[in-house]
Formats: structure tokens, sequence, C-alpha cells
């Protein structure tokens, strides 16, 4: 069971163990993402698709394998998403360049700008419950999100 830190109590909180601590992130970074996708509701996109738009966004146009590779999917299952994106004209497939046997998978204008709704409206929310904590908190919540992006970038988590 996760050890509950009171939001507000001024005393220190408890000292965990390494394992309570990563049980805290696991539970927090996944209820935390599922309550935001619900943002994701307003643009029309399901979980899937947002996530697939989102590595293209921000990682650019790619094979349709890679894409799957970062989606952690097969390439059959990659391929029907794509299919429905483009019929939502959210995403262009062509022939890759280099490889006429791969096929490069990119946003189009209206898959970023609906992404980028979607990101801005889920960063939105997020703001306005930060900018409610005092400042001490919100400074301890910014060492915090630095240091879980280093943990997220670790060479030890694969």
């Amino acid at each position: 069971m996760v050890k509950k830190i009171p939001a507000r109590d001024k005393a220190l909180p408890p000292k965990l163990t390494a394992r309570e601590i990563a049980e805290q992130l696991h539970s927090g970074s996944i209820r935390l993402l599922r309550r935001l996708r619900k943002t994701d509701d307003v643009a029309g996109l399901t979980g899937p698709q947002a996530s697939a738009l989102s590595v293209l966004v921000f990682g650019g146009a790619m094979p349709l394998g890679k894409l799957a590779a970062a989606e952690q999917v097969q390439a059959p299952t990659m391929s029907r998403l794509i299919k429905e994106m483009e019929g939502l004209q959210l995403v262009t497939r062509r022939k890759d360049r280099d490889d006429a046997r791969s096929v490069q998978v990119d946003a189009t204008k209206k898959g970023r700008h609906l992404l980028m709704q979607a990101r801005d409206r889920r960063l939105g929310r997020l703001e306005a419950v930060i900018s409610k904590s005092p400042p001490e908190r919100q400074r301890i919540l910014s060492e915090a999100a630095a240091m879980l992006l280093e943990i997220a970038e670790s060479k030890e988590l694969g």
C-alpha cells in the first residue's frame, strides 16, 4: 500500500524507502495521466491516437516500423491506427526516399494543431492546480519534476 503524505503538512514527510517512493511515483504518474487523458476526449482523440501523434509531432516523420517500436506495438497494429488517423486527416504516409519498402509517417498540419490544443488544455489544467500551491511547494514540485525527467531518461530503465 502506498503511504499518503498530507498535502499541507508542514512537518517533514516520513522517510520512505526507495520502493515506497517508486510506488508513489508509479501510482501518481498513472493516475495523473489517466485524469489528464480525459482532456483528449474533447479533442476527439483516443489514447493511442494522441500518443502516436505526439511521437510524430515531437519526434518528426519516421518509418511506420520505428513508430510502432516507439509505441510498443506490432507493425500491423500501428498500420491500422495510422490508416484510421489518415481518414481523420491527422497523418500522412509516403514512401521512404531511401528505402522503397519503408513508409514514412508524418503528422499533418491539422494533426499538429489538434495535438497542441489538447496539450495546451492538459497543461492548463495542471497549471491551475499548481498555481494554487504555496511558492515553497511549487519550488519543491519544480525540483521533483526535474528529477522525474532525469529518471525517465535514465539508461537503467532501458
